[in-house]
């Protein structure tokens, strides 16, 4: 049975573009993953607002930032056995949902103990939706437009930095920081609104469904071989990107001597070319292969890296054409890289195993936090001294993932009857 017959009706993509409902569709899962990846980010700029509003510590902040991305590895363990026994519009309103409550904790915290227990119910039920997202795109789109699909959904990583993350500072300093949680409940709550009444059912999966309990179809998606090559990517993808990401702040104000005034430019800059790269990287691996263009975001990525990791003192100009050059290297190799596991699992497993992607991407994006931290060492004046450390760690991991992923996509190409896909 091929991809396009076991999906729920979607009329066909005309080589001019997407059907109306399909750019709907698309527009409305971008939107989910704005709002998802929204409240995981905001927590950082937050975090000066937050700690002397609340009355706590450096240290309990960050275990309310921590808590989000175990509870999502945790959440992505538990529902993986049930990811493939139901509708997965339904399943996405459930776990939307109950993001929803979670966040609306947090916009009612007086105290870290309310904060923290939102940030878990939060990662509990966030840290699904993405993966329930993905396989609603290898559901409803076919492996040739995926790359294009996927381009359109991870410019809402983008988005976040270039207009929610300015937006949630603006209510936070000229309000309280309330505000900020009880804005992104709104724009969710609109979400889930529209994916009720509007968002077609998507179960064509539920006829293809031979295990009788979750923990058996959680099992048997495990014991699959051909899944361990490519979790193992996903690891090292998500390793090596959390690695840099908690000390890029710190690292561009205190080792690149920009001005901390400047920060949002270099967020703001970088943010509108992702929202641009998105799409157009998309397009690339959907007309050029999926794997020549990880191929060329590994490199890309590799030799940025390690330039930024190395500089000293630079210009703002210089700060923000290497951030976003680096940028522009991630997104060819995660938009790519999703495109290409997408099409691994078999029909009446994806949804169990996006689950369990996510899950260890989020477990592996948490060590490599822990990692980086035991790395890494500040000087007095607040400089971070073996940074060039975990440049080479994010190179290494980065080179072998792009050889991991030649076997990964090796058996996709072979029943595209083709030597890389």
């Amino acid at each position: 049975m091929s991809e396009q017959t076991i999906a729920a009706p979607i009329d066909e993509p005309q080589e001019r573009g997407f059907s109306r409902y399909q750019a709907f569709l698309i527009a409305l899962l971008a939107f989910t993953q704005f709002t998802l990846i929204l409240d995981f980010i905001i927590m950082s700029p937050l975090g000066a607002i937050l700690m002397p509003s609340l009355n706590i510590t450096a240290g309990q902040f960050g275990v309310a930032v921590s808590a989000y991305a175990f509870a999502a590895g945790i959440s992505g363990i538990l529902a993986a056995g049930f990811a493939d026994r139901f509708d997965r519009k339904r399943l996405l309103l459930f776990f939307y949902v109950g993001f929803t409550f979670g966040t609306v904790l947090c916009a009612l915290a007086q105290n870290f103990h309310v904060l923290l227990l939102g940030r878990i119910v939060t990662g509990l039920f966030g840290g699904v939706i993405g993966s329930v997202v993905l396989a609603i795109v290898t559901d409803l789109f076919p492996l040739h437009l995926r790359g294009r699909v996927m381009g359109f959904i991870q410019t809402a990583f983008a988005a976040s930095q270039v207009l929610g993350v300015p937006a949630g500072l603006f209510l936070a300093n000229h309000w309280n920081w309330h505000i900020c949680f009880v804005a992104i409940v709104g724009l969710s709550i609109a979400a889930i609104a529209t994916i009720a009444l509007v968002m077609e059912p998507v179960d064509g999966h539920l006829k293809l469904q031979h295990d009788r309990n979750p923990f058996q179809h959680l099992i048997s998606t495990v014991a699959q071989p051909r899944y361990t090559l490519a979790f193992l990517v996903t690891t090292l993808l998500a390793t090596g990107g959390f690695m840099l990401m908690p000390f890029g702040s710190a690292f561009t104000v205190h080792n690149l001597g920009i001005d901390i005034v400047h920060l949002p430019t270099i967020y703001l800059v970088s943010g509108l070319f992702s929202i641009l790269m998105g799409p157009l990287v998309g397009r690339a691996s959907d007309a050029f292969g999926k794997y020549p263009t990880f191929i060329f975001g590994c490199v890309v990525s590799a030799i940025m890296v390690l330039i930024y990791t190395h500089l000293g003192h630079v210009s703002l100009l210089t700060a923000i054409v290497v951030n976003v050059l680096m940028f522009v290297g991630i997104f060819s190799r995660m938009i790519p890289s999703q495109a290409l596991m997408s099409a691994i699992p078999d029909a009446s497993q994806r949804g169990s195993f996006s689950a369990i992607s996510a899950s260890v991407q989020q477990l592996s994006g948490g060590l490599g936090s822990v990692a980086a931290a035991a790395i890494v060492a500040e000087n007095a004046d607040g400089s971070l001294l073996h940074f060039d450390r975990i440049g080479y760690v994010v190179v290494a991991s980065s080179m072998i993932s792009l050889i991991a992923m030649y076997f990964v996509q090796r058996p996709i190409a072979k029943r595209a009857g083709r030597r890389v896909v």
